[in-house]
């Protein structure tokens, strides 16, 4: 690409200053040329605004003005006078009618012309190849003229910390899919002794943080080969033919490196479906999705070039891209159960110094749903709190201060509540750990606080187990949890408060889903009602008829109304453990599901 930067910069310098020309020509007002005596017949009617003119060259310019007074705008023309004579005379009946008028300089020599005119060019330029430049430091560094070149970032075997599959952990069916790739790179003989034809593509799918980008550098650091990662956004710039250049310039790298890996992450930015979209923009992606597709049909069977792209969408992909042939096996990495959050924590506390009584076990299970990224994340809050406190060693109260704060934001310590904020706060997360405590299907109690953190001034915290799926009374029960905290204010205050907004909504998701989605409708049957999305993602409606809406609307609104009414009766019935669990938290502020059981007298869980 150098030996033709000096040809690439003549090119653009000739299109800049043709362009800059044409413009000046064209947006410069071009007086009209009329005979001489059109002029003077208009300074005789006075319609003449301003006059100009040219001694040297005899000419005489004129603003005529608009017929029309209500209009705007007028007419420029220019004549030539019969001699200086003549020149002057026109002058003369100009002042005698009052019209302005004006002498033009005369001309620059040529050579002062030639450079104003360079002057120009060159401020174009600069301005032009500051934004280019700009561009290209967004795009990877690459300069003005090498808007084509790949955007891939390449790191050689040795030349950076070595990633294995002893670096990846909570997906081990993913790591012995993608094992088979290793061993394809390093023996590839005994692939081609039976005909079999490794995959060209490998999809990794699977929820953001789940570790798709560490198992593809983990296998290049498995099979000791180069690694070429480049982020799907950067093949779709604003000029046309860019992106298919970049994919071009990408599997040409490749090809001289090999045996590589080449790795597209969010390829759904270039890979959607073809022939929707919204303006014309989508053309410039279609033709980069056109030319990976090509890239990857052209593959020989025996190249050792492996592409692994990642995606959280894969619903969004153009079906062409994942056929058979292309990125023919898709290896689905899973959010960890808890089994996988430990062995994620003890993959982060390598370089940790932790004091004996930590327990692993106890953070996997109080970080459920939690991805490779939170935990990364957990550990490295874990260990500020204890650096703050001044410990010699990270300790079970490190990890648990890290989990709330990952989870519900900061503590808000200058944050002050009234009494009757704190109280009523107090209520409103009793209301709902209570119900968790007396609802048979209900998740786990684990902690309850009334100290503000984010945007919440209290909470209650549950502990989901690891289900793959979930019942009916399973669902309920979390409708009832979400709604006690608005039930026990109304109960103890006789009023309601805005602090149940997301409690309601959390309700209403589950609900709706539970009548549109999951078929336990009781009017509409097991007819799913899924929500609709547009190209890029956004709900458009849910695919029914508008009387049936209505009746799904309805099932959902009586059946929040009726469990509203039988936490309200719970609480009811059971008020006085309901201002024991509050004057628990009143008094501690923080409190554990040990202590809140012990206070009411219940049994622990065993």
């Amino acid at each position: 690409m150098k030996s033709n930067r000096l040809p690439n910069l003549v090119r653009w310098l000739l299109i800049l200053g043709i362009t800059f020309l044409a413009l000046q020509h064209f947006l410069m007002r071009q007086p009209l040329n009329v005979p001489i005596s059109v002029i003077e017949q208009s300074i005789a009617s006075g319609s003449v605004e301003r006059l100009r003119f040219h001694p040297e060259s005899l000419y005489v310019e004129a603003f005529i003005k608009p017929s029309d007074k209500n209009s705007k705008g007028g007419t420029l023309v220019q004549a030539r006078a019969v001699s200086p004579q003549h020149l002057d005379e026109i002058r003369r009946r100009a002042e005698a009618k009052g019209i302005m008028y004006g002498t033009a300089n005369p001309p620059n020599p040529f050579w002062a012309s030639m450079f104003s005119m360079v002057l120009y060019i060159s401020i174009f330029c600069g301005i032009w190849y500051f934004i280019a430049m700009r561009q290209g430091g967004k795009s990877g560094g690459r300069g003005m003229f090498n808007f084509g070149d790949s955007p891939a970032k390449r790191f050689q075997p040795g030349l950076r910390p070595k990633k294995t599959f002893a670096d990846v952990a909570g997906c081990d069916e993913a790591k012995e899919e993608l094992k088979e790739i290793v061993d394809f790179l390093q023996n590839p003989g005994d692939f081609m002794r039976l005909g079999s034809r490794i995959p060209k593509g490998v999809l990794l799918v699977g929820d953001p943080g789940t570790g798709k980008t560490l198992l593809a550098q983990a296998v290049a650091g498995e099979a000791s080969v180069s690694f070429l990662s480049a982020n799907g956004s950067e093949f779709v710039e604003m000029f046309v033919g860019v992106g298919a250049s970049r994919i071009r310039s990408l599997f040409e790298e490749a090809k001289k490196i090999a045996p590589c890996i080449v790795f597209i992450d969010e390829i759904d930015a270039i890979g959607k479906k073809r022939g929707v979209a919204v303006g014309g923009g989508h053309d410039e992606r279609e033709h980069a999705l056109n030319q990976l597709l090509g890239e990857l049909d052209g593959f020989v069977g025996n190249n050792k070039i492996v592409v692994i792209a990642a995606t959280n969408r894969v619903d969004v992909l153009d079906e062409a891209l994942i056929r058979p042939g292309r990125f023919d096996r898709q290896v689905y990495v899973p959010v960890p159960d808890v089994a996988g959050r430990k062995a994620i924590l003890e993959v982060h506390v390598k370089n940790v110094k932790l004091a004996p009584a930590v327990d692993l076990e106890i953070v996997a299970k109080d970080t459920a749903g939690m991805v490779g990224a939170d935990l990364q994340n957990v550990v490295n809050e874990a260990t500020l709190f204890a650096t703050r406190k001044k410990k010699s060693a990270v300790e079970q109260s490190d990890f648990s201060e890290a989990v709330d704060k990952v989870t519900m934001g900061a503590e808000r310590k200058s944050m002050r509540l009234s009494e009757k904020e704190k109280k009523l706060t107090a209520y409103h997360e009793a209301g709902h750990a209570l119900v968790a405590l007396l609802t048979k299907d209900a998740n786990p109690l684990h902690k309850i606080t009334i100290i503000p953190r984010g945007q919440a001034l209290g909470y209650t915290k549950q502990l989901p187990p690891d289900n793959h799926c979930t019942t009916k009374e399973e669902l309920f029960a979390r409708v009832k949890v979400a709604v006690g905290g608005r039930a026990a204010e109304e109960l103890v205050f006789n009023t309601v408060t805005t602090g149940a907004y997301s409690d309601f909504l959390n309700a209403t998701f589950v609900l709706r889903r539970m009548v549109y989605e999951f078929g336990m409708s009781e009017n509409a049957g097991l007819v799913v009602h899924k929500e609709k999305t547009d190209f890029f993602g956004h709900p458009s409606g849910v695919d029914a008829s508008q009387k049936t809406k209505e009746l799904l609307e309805k099932e959902v609104n009586d059946k929040l109304n009726e469990i509203y009414k039988q936490v309200k009766k719970l609480l009811e019935e059971h008020r006085v453990k309901l201002d024991l669990l509050a004057a628990l938290l009143l008094e501690k502020e923080t409190v554990t599901a040990d202590e809140v059981r012990k206070t009411l007298s219940l049994p622990a869980i065993q």
